[in-house]
């Protein structure tokens, strides 16, 4: 039964959520998947065929990434004790039992891309010292391949993926940036038992990703994913005899490959639109393209069953996420009361004050406008606002604000160029950007601007605090979620990959690009702040680091200027949904008090 006392705000974000399914291509009915029925992320699994379903994890912090061996005799996941997200592997039996350490050898650092075949694992993980990759055999210890200074991982890195072990285990495709940077990264395939590289593919300025090797042993093609038309494209490359084929598919935009069918005739398309997709078959043979039938929206992962049937998760912003399969059939439905539908996601363009056209989405309560409005400036910056779930969006819709959502220049989905726009100009392109799509929103009778406020996380919370710096006139609060908020403080407290990202993006470390530093980093314009903050701020985060994130809310407070500060005990997000509803009436009781006409806990 529903419980109507509950807010529909906080029975989205409890209504229980699951991940994409997967499985090990040899025991196909051992299906794992990350959910939250227990009311914190963890790794579950399911055998369809006897009905078997149970939670193989129960950590307090959460478990976000889960595998299999080969076989499926085991479940493999990824444990991070702090939220810090450094950790290591563990092994549990499928059927149940006590879990063990997983890859001897390897030691505790941040998880860089993880993959199995016959006879061979491959894991990336880095450290303070740098990026290293283990390979164990036959169960064996493992033991280093390769280590480097620069990024490097297994695959498509983060996690466990398809693209980093050939099907037969003699290939192991590594994504470095030994010859750029982590933004353009490059590929190399090096035999896993001995390092010895095989070939190589790079782009100089463009980046390379490995998408999935053929599902057939002894097939030794991998999907990869390029750039040398400016948009993301997939093509098929030998790695051994060094052939290279464009997938030719006609569609403008993002093309990502996402699965092959099980004898490796036909590739599973993701075609990237606008913050929308759209799922496509394409036949190898003679390059026909046809496309899959599914609700309009996001699909966040797809699979291709053993008898060819396309597993899809699928969401919308009025939709909270399904496990679909090509007939529209919910093939894995979660345990618990589903979530209440949200408002739609409405697609929009506007122009930048230099004539160039931007993309975003906004969402406005029942009746007619302006509201009360909220900028919710995306995280990344390479990444990007598509139309999807989001209990918190929906949440600021139910208490009263119109929400505003812009695929600012530095987000993915656009293009490389649009992409590059940050690298050596942070802080800038962005504001702009949001600016000019406030105006717009104003302009449509959306947005009141005597109410407008500002929120993000993330790089979110690093482009709310240089509005509030900034732009102090536009907003009349701001909420700053694990902000970058002291960018040179920040450097020597992140994980290693988020160094290299911050080079890339930078040019250079902090410290190396001083007048960039001078005018784009939040703290140098905390002063000019007028109106109040609330700092939500993770104290073992290794992406926007504690003691930076604490630097800015003491620089306010030196001027005691007006801010609250919540501080939670785990890193970048957490995990646990009891924490993220605290989170989530908290900020609404800030923007209550700040905003007029804002329902400090909407029914």
């Amino acid at each position: 039964m529903t419980d109507h006392t509950t807010p529909r705000w906080e029975r989205r974000f409890r209504a229980p959520t699951l991940s994409m399914p997967d499985w090990p291509t040899r025991a196909p009915d051992r299906i794992g998947y990350e959910g939250t029925e227990s009311g914190v992320w963890q790794v579950h699994v399911w055998d369809p065929t006897t009905g078997m379903r149970r939670q193989v994890t129960d950590h307090p912090v959460g478990v976000i990434t889960g595998s299999f061996d080969v076989d499926g005799a085991h479940v493999l996941y990824w444990q991070d004790e702090t939220g810090d997200e450094s950790g290591r592997w563990f092994a549990q039996p499928f059927e149940g039992g006590a879990p063990r350490p997983f890859l001897e050898g390897v030691p505790q650092g941040w998880n860089e891309g993880f993959a199995v075949a016959p006879g061979v694992v491959a894991a990336s993980v880095s450290d303070r010292d740098g990026f290293a990759i283990y390979v164990s055999l036959e169960a064996g210890e493992a033991n280093e391949l390769y280590r480097s200074t620069e990024f490097v991982a297994v695959g498509g890195g983060a996690g466990y993926n398809r693209g980093g072990l050939s099907a037969d285990g003699t290939l192991l495709c590594l994504t470095h940036s030994e010859h750029g940077d982590v933004m353009h990264p490059a590929l190399r395939v090096v035999d896993p038992r001995t390092g010895a590289v095989i070939a190589e593919q790079l782009d100089p300025g463009k980046s390379l990703s490995s998408a999935a090797w053929s599902p057939v042993e002894g097939d030794q093609r991998l999907a990869v994913i390029h750039e040398r038309g400016g948009e993301e494209t997939p093509a098929i490359w030998e790695p051994v005899s060094g052939a290279w084929r464009d997938v030719e598919t006609g569609l403008e935009g993002p093309v990502l490959v996402l699965d092959w069918w099980p004898d490796a005739s036909a590739l599973l398309l993701r075609h990237e639109h606008e913050g929308r997709h759209r799922l496509y078959r394409f036949v190898l043979d003679d390059g026909g393209l046809t496309a899959i039938d599914h609700p309009e929206g996001q699909v966040s992962g797809g699979r291709i069953r053993p008898d060819g049937r396309v597993w899809l998760r699928h969401a919308s912003g009025t939709t909270a996420p399904r496990i679909l399969d090509d007939t529209g059939l919910e093939v894995l439905v979660p345990e618990g009361e589903r979530a209440p539908e949200g408002r739609p996601y409405a697609s929009w363009r506007f122009e930048n004050e230099h004539g160039q056209s931007v993309q975003g989405f906004y969402v406005t309560p029942e009746g007619e406008g302006p509201w009360p409005f909220l900028m919710h400036p995306h995280g990344g910056p390479t990444w990007l606002d598509e139309d999807r779930w989001s209990p918190e969006v929906q949440s600021y819709v139910d208490a009263g604000f119109a929400v505003g959502m812009v695929n600012y220049r530095g987000s993915t989905g656009f293009g490389a160029e649009w992409r590059d726009t940050l690298i050596g100009d942070i802080g800038g392109p962005e504001i702009e950007d949001l600016n000019a799509a406030l105006v717009d929103l104003v302009a449509k009778g959306i947005a009141d601007p005597a109410r407008a406020a500002i929120g993000g996380w993330s790089w979110g919370g690093y482009l709310t605090l240089m509005e509030l710096g900034t732009h102090p006139e536009l907003w009349i609060a701001g909420l700053a979620g694990v902000p970058v908020g002291d960018y040179v403080m920040s450097y020597d407290d992140m994980s290693p990959n988020l160094q290299a990202y911050d080079r890339a993006l930078l040019g250079g470390e902090p410290k190396d690009v001083p007048e960039l530093m001078a005018t784009r980093n939040p703290i140098v314009h905390s002063d000019r702040v007028t109106v109040p903050v609330l700092f939500v701020i993770g104290e073992n985060d290794s992406r926007c680091p504690l003691r930076q994130a604490m630097a800015y809310v003491e620089a306010l407070a030196a001027r005691n200027h007006p801010h609250e500060v919540y501080l939670f005990p785990t890193g970048h997000s957490s995990f646990d949904i009891d924490e993220d509803v605290r989170q989530q009436r908290l900020i609404l009781d800030f923007f209550s008090r700040m905003v007029p006409g804002i329902e400090p806990d909407p029914a």
